[in-house]
């Protein structure tokens, strides 16, 4: 999913740079790519707002995240573009990342 956003910043927003976090919280991993591009336009904004998909990619990402019981939201403006991935771990994954972090 992150390749493919690169892929896409690289491609089409026009930014030079981008933006990845990657946090948890509880048993939720959420990732965000951020960018300062021309955003999508808003015809398919809008699409994607209705129908949830735009194109290959979009729905490449949609479908793995969908696999994973996870979710994608898309917010864009002439600003540029966020996209953020949500998935579920397990409370067992979680409190072995926790243990590991405490060490």
């Amino acid at each position: 999913m992150v390749q493919e956003c690169l892929t896409n910043v690289h491609r089409h927003s026009g930014s030079p740079t981008a933006t990845v976090r990657i946090f948890r919280m509880d048993d939720q991993v959420s990732v965000e790519i951020r960018d300062a591009g021309r955003g999508i336009s808003s015809e398919k904004n809008a699409a994607f707002k209705s129908i949830g998909q735009v194109g290959v990619g979009m729905r490449g990402m949609q479908e793995r995240l969908r696999q994973f019981g996870g979710s994608l939201v898309v917010n864009s403006d002439g600003n540029g573009t966020v996209v953020v991935a949500r998935f579920p771990v397990s409370r067992a994954a979680a409190a072995v990342a926790n243990m590991r972090e405490v060490a």
